[in-house]
């Protein structure tokens, strides 16, 4: 594949920047990519493992003659670090974000950006439970969906230019106000990742059950949600803060769901219970065949791997 930015800047070094970069240089769509991370143990980490070629000590140092830059950082820290970088970004070039929520970065990003600088705001539907530097990996975005949601006044040809990166490092590139994105993360990530946090906090709550039987006699259902809720907590404490309102409508849909089947429950109505089953199995049938996972009972996951193939 041939270059598609000289100089890309990924500011966070973090999962999905380390795999941005792995994937970048694995397919030379960069000519030089730089990096920057608030911790200067992250930075140092970085630099051990090559991570970039150039790890800076400032933002602004990293974003210098960028034609690319990433904000790979949690939400509730996007307009600071928007404000910080702003005055040091060259005319022509495209910010971008990696968030999960898309109106409250545009809302903290977008005052900042000057005049001839492209803000398109992103979001790859792609991740694992690792966090850091060393958790990043070329393949992780393969056959994903990396959603961009640009403003009214975005600039067709960046647009274009960052759907075609996208699209060189694997992933699958959609179109999304971002209102609607909002909604659609608040089903499919936010509230699923609530309730695994809640139930994993149940669990651990309820006396009746030892620490010891939870972990050694964890079944599949559980231990999938404890590996959800092995995520960065400041991430997803950032996440439910900025998408605020669409993960509480979802969770006022799901209590009355819950409600319903209690009631079944309550009632013995093994018919209503199963008919629910079948619908909801149906949409884990879907996901299968849209090929964004696998029917393996370990989600094509080997024992003790923890990146998929």
């Amino acid at each position: 594949m041939s270059v598609i930015y000289d100089r890309v800047a990924l500011i966070g070094l973090g999962l999905i920047a380390g795999s941005m970069a792995h994937a970048m240089r694995e397919a030379g769509l960069a000519r030089e990519i730089t990096g920057f991370a608030r911790s200067e143990a992250t930075r140092q980490t970085a630099r051990e493992i090559g991570l970039c070629d150039r790890v800076c000590d400032s933002a602004a140092e990293a974003v210098e003659a960028a034609d690319l830059i990433v904000l790979a950082v949690p939400v509730g820290a996007m307009g600071e670090v928007a404000a910080e970088i702003a005055p040091h970004l060259k005319p022509g070039a495209t910010l971008t974000d990696v968030g999960s929520v898309k109106q409250a970065v545009i809302e903290a990003v977008a005052p900042h950006i000057p005049a001839g600088v492209h803000f398109i705001p992103g979001h790859p539907l792609a991740g694992t439970e690792h966090s850091g530097p060393r958790s990043g990996f070329a393949g992780l975005f393969r056959n994903r969906w990396w959603l961009l949601t640009p403003l009214p006044d975005s600039d067709a040809d960046a647009v274009a230019r960052l759907s075609d990166l996208v699209r060189a490092i694997g992933a699958k590139t959609d179109r999304m106000d971002p209102a609607h994105h909002d909604l659609v993360l608040a089903v499919t990530s936010h509230a699923p990742h609530l309730i695994a946090y809640t139930m994993v906090g149940v669990a651990d709550h309820l006396r009746r059950v030892t620490d010891e039987e939870v972990i050694q006699y964890s079944a599949a259902g559980f231990r999938d949600f404890t590996r959800i809720a092995a995520s960065d907590p400041t991430m997803w404490r950032d996440v439910f803060l900025h998408n605020r309102e669409a993960t509480l409508d979802i969770l006022g849909r799901f209590t009355e769901e819950l409600f319903m089947l209690q009631r079944a429950i309550r009632m013995g109505d093994g018919q209503q219970l199963f008919d629910y089953f079948t619908r909801t199995r149906a949409i884990r049938r879907g996901i299968i065949e849209a090929g964004q996972d696998t029917e393996a009972p370990d989600f094509g996951r080997a024992p003790g791997v923890t990146k998929p193939a």
